[in-house]
């Protein structure tokens, strides 16, 4: 199991990528922010960054405006 944003879960496979938990969460705000264990993930890392079981994995929905 993994743990998404302090509140849901969802189950783990293996080889799993941070694109793979987004695409599970339907996340697909273009402006988003994620971390895996406190450990801050590039987008252009998204496709290969091997997400390990019983992460803990934190989106953030970056807003803007003035």
């Amino acid at each position: 199991m993994l743990k998404i944003n302090n509140r849901d879960k969802i189950e783990w496979n293996k080889g799993m990528t941070v694109r793979d938990v987004l695409n599970r969460m339907k996340y697909s705000y273009s402006l988003i922010t994620v971390t895996v264990n406190g450990e801050l993930v590039l987008k252009e890392d998204y496709d290969s960054y091997k997400v390990p079981e019983k992460a803990d994995v934190i989106v953030f929905h970056l807003a803007h405006g003035g």
